[in-house]
């Protein structure tokens, strides 16, 4: 598991191809790998990537299958490619951004960037496969990065994530530019409560679903927004 907060930057200084495998030697900062082992688990710009050698105190390899290469940015990169990093969380560790299991659901391109002064916003593309998890105010990891939706448009489908002057400074999004693609990672809470909720209605339902949707359409309310309420009130109480 990892916190969605970013530890550093680190750098891909070669990637090979074998077998349909590809290898990445990424450099880190120095102390970034202490105590780091074979088999141990690292965020790569949000893809949980597991250790296979430890080439010097700050040099490691990783071996990617093709399923992750196909879902996630991973197959675009070569070699200099600066990437978000951060270790697998400790047992007890707080929790400063939310839980992220490394999984990466989908990759979408950037927009458009918009920067006022210190404030940065980043507009992302939507699918309409995933568009139902996305909500205002809701949680998102973005290669790697928790961070808080601020506005979502499902009907032109895009959502948009500010960033402060340290989130910039500490992850690669600063040197992104309009159609590179992020990794994203839905918040699983939420995927849970919007996909029972919908399953509960489409069993009790049936062939009403569709007009309950329009109904709650016209009156400017997405369905499945109502699991994510429901959710947020369960927070709350907590």
């Amino acid at each position: 598991m990892f916190t969605g907060i970013i530890q550093s930057i680190a750098e891909i200084i070669d990637i090979t191809d074998k077998k349909g495998i590809r290898t990445f030697v990424i450099d880190f900062n120095e102390g970034f790998c202490t105590d780091l082992e074979i088999g141990a688990s690292v965020s790569v710009d949000g893809v949980c990537l597991t250790v296979t050698e430890l080439v010097s105190e700050v040099r490691v390899k990783f071996d990617v299958m093709l399923q992750s290469l196909l879902i996630t940015t991973l197959s675009e990169y070569r070699k200099n490619t600066c990437v978000n990093v951060e270790r697998a969380a400790k047992e007890g560790a707080e929790i400063g951004g939310h839980p992220l299991s490394g999984h990466v659901d989908f990759k979408t391109p950037i927009v458009s960037i918009t920067h006022i002064e210190d404030n940065y916003c980043i507009r992302l593309g939507l699918s309409k496969e995933w568009k139902r998890y996305v909500f205002s105010k809701g949680y998102i990891a973005l290669n790697g990065a928790s961070l808080t939706i601020s506005q979502v448009n499902k009907k032109e489908q895009w959502f948009e994530v500010w960033l402060i002057p340290e989130t910039r400074r500490m992850t690669v999004f600063e040197a992104k530019t309009v159609g590179d693609n992020i990794n994203i990672e839905i918040e699983r809470g939420t995927q849970v409560v919007v996909d029972t909720l919908r399953d509960t209605l489409e069993e009790n339902l049936g062939d009403l679903l569709p007009l309950l949707e329009k109904i709650l359409s016209e009156q400017g309310v997405d369905i499945n927004s109502l699991g994510h309420n429901v959710k947020s009130s369960i927070n709350k109480n907590s």
